[in-house]
C-alpha cells in the first residue's frame, strides 16, 4: 500500500501541476455538454418548398396556407411551372416541389378526388422521408376537412366502422429530442476525455524519461497500472457528476431511476475505459502514435454506439462490433436509468459486460506493460 500511495501522490501532483489538463477535463466537457445538444437536433424543420400552383383557387390557397402554418415548411419561391420548380431543387434552394394541378378545386367538388404532385430531393434520405410524411399527413387532414365541408355532417351516409387511435408517449411525453441525446452526449464526452488522457499517460512517462526511474524501483506492474488508473477514475467521476448537474439544471432532465445504480455503472465503465486507454499507452512509443490509435478507436466507438443511429437498424456485423464496445452498453443503460427508471434487474446483463470489459482490458494492460531494468 505504501508503494501504491507513493504512485498516487506522484500522479495527483502531476495532474494539478498541469492546468491545461485540468481545464480539458472539467471545463471543456461542461461547455460541450451545454452547447452540443442545443445544436444537435434531428427534428426536421424548415423544409424548403418550391410551390407550383396551377389552379389559383380558394381551395388551393387554403392548402398552401395550411402547409405553411404547420411550422415544418417554408416557401422559397412560387414557380409558374414544374420545370421552373425543378431548377430550384437542382440549385439546392428547395427540398421539394408541391404542384397543385389545374381544376384542383373543381375536381374536388364535383368528382370528390384530385391528385397533387410532390417531387422530393432525396439526397438526404432522412429529410426526404420525414418531409414527405409531414406533407402527406397535412394533405390528408386538409382532405378530411374539405370532405366534411362539402358533404356536411347530417346528409352524409352512415359511415362504416371507425377505429379511433389514442396516443400515449411514455418517458418523453412531449417527444423532445433532448431527452434522447443529452444522456448519450454525456457518455460520449466522458469517453473522449477519459480515453484520450489515459492513452497519453504512460507514453508521457516514456518520452520524459521517468519510466526508466520507475522501472528500477520494486514497483509491481499491477501497482503501476492501478496507480495510473485511480486518479483518472476519480477525475472521471467528478466530470460525470458535473455532467449530471448540467442535465438537471440546464435541460431539466431528472433521473427517474436510482442514482446509486447510475454511479455504480459509471464507475465500472470508467475502469474499463481507462484500462483501454492505458492498454493503448503500453503499446505506443510516443504521444502522437497514442493519439492516432486512440482517435481511431474513439471514432468507431462514437459512430457505432447507438448515439446517432439505432443499433437495431445496423447490419448484423455492425451490431456485433457495437456490442463489443463498452460505450454502447453505457449509453443504453444511462437512458434506461435516467428516462425509464430501470432497476438492477433490467441492466444486470449490461453491468456484467462492463465488468468483463474492465477485467479483460486492465488485465491486458498489466500483462503488456514491459517493466525492464
Amino acid at each position: 500500500m505504501r508503494i501504491l500511495r507513493y504512485i498516487l501522490q506522484k500522479e495527483f501532483r502531476q495532474l494539478f501541476r498541469d492546468k491545461a489538463i485540468l481545464a480539458m477535463m472539467f471545463v471543456m466537457p461542461t461547455v460541450q455538454l451545454i452547447v452540443i445538444p442545443l445544436a444537435m437536433n434531428f427534428d426536421v424543420k424548415n423544409i424548403n418548398i418550391s410551390l407550383v400552383d396551377l389552379d389559383h383557387s380558394s381551395f388551393s390557397q387554403k392548402l398552401i396556407s395550411k402547409v405553411g402554418a404547420s411550422g415544418y415548411f417554408r416557401y422559397v419561391n412560387i414557380s409558374p411551372s414544374y420545370k421552373e420548380g425543378l431548377k430550384s431543387i437542382e440549385a439546392g434552394t428547395a427540398d421539394l416541389i408541391m404542384e397543385i394541378p389545374p381544376s384542383f378545386e373543381r375536381n374536388l367538388v364535383r368528382e370528390g378526388s384530385q391528385k397533387i404532385s410532390i417531387s422530393v430531393d432525396a439526397i438526404n434520405g432522412t429529410k426526404a422521408s420525414l418531409g414527405t410524411g409531414y406533407l402527406t399527413r397535412i394533405v390528408s387532414d386538409f382532405n378530411q376537412h374539405i370532405r366534411l365541408n362539402i358533404n356536411g355532417n347530417t346528409t352524409a351516409a352512415s359511415p362504416g366502422p371507425v377505429i379511433d387511435v389514442t396516443y400515449s408517449y411514455w418517458f418523453n411525453p412531449l417527444g423532445e429530442y433532448k431527452y434522447y441525446i443529452v444522456p448519450g452526449v454525456l457518455v460520449l464526452l466522458l469517453t473522449l476525455i477519459g480515453g484520450f488522457i489515459s492513452a497519453l499517460n504512460i507514453v508521457k512517462e516514456k518520452e520524459s524519461g521517468t519510466i526508466e526511474q520507475i522501472n528500477v524501483t520494486p514497483i509491481k506492474k499491477w501497482q503501476f497500472i492501478l496507480g495510473k488508473l485511480i486518479p483518472f477514475w476519480i477525475m472521471g467521476m467528478i466530470v460525470f457528476t458535473l455532467g449530471l448537474l448540467v442535465t438537471r439544471f440546464v435541460y431539466g432532465i431528472v433521473p427517474q431511476g436510482s442514482m446509486g445504480l447510475l454511479y455504480l455503472f459509471a464507475s465500472v465503465y470508467l475502469v474499463a475505459l481507462l484500462g483501454f486507454g492505458l492498454l493503448i499507452s503500453t503499446y505506443s512509443e510516443n504521444q502522437l502514435q497514442a493519439m492516432f490509435v486512440a482517435f481511431f478507436f474513439m471514432m468507431i466507438f462514437m459512430l457505432m454506439s447507438g448515439l446517432f443511429t439505432s443499433i437495431e437498424s445496423m447490419p448484423a456485423w455492425a451490431r456485433t462490433i457495437a456490442n463489443l464496445t463498452p460505450i454502447t452498453h453505457f449509453i443504453k443503460v444511462i437512458r434506461m436509468i435516467m428516462l425509464n427508471g430501470s432497476g438492477l434487474a433490467d441492466i444486470k446483463i449490461e453491468l456484467f459486460y462492463e465488468f468483463l470489459f474492465a477485467v479483460v482490458l486492465n488485465g491486458w494492460a498489466i500483462w503488456n506493460y514491459k517493466k525492464t531494468t
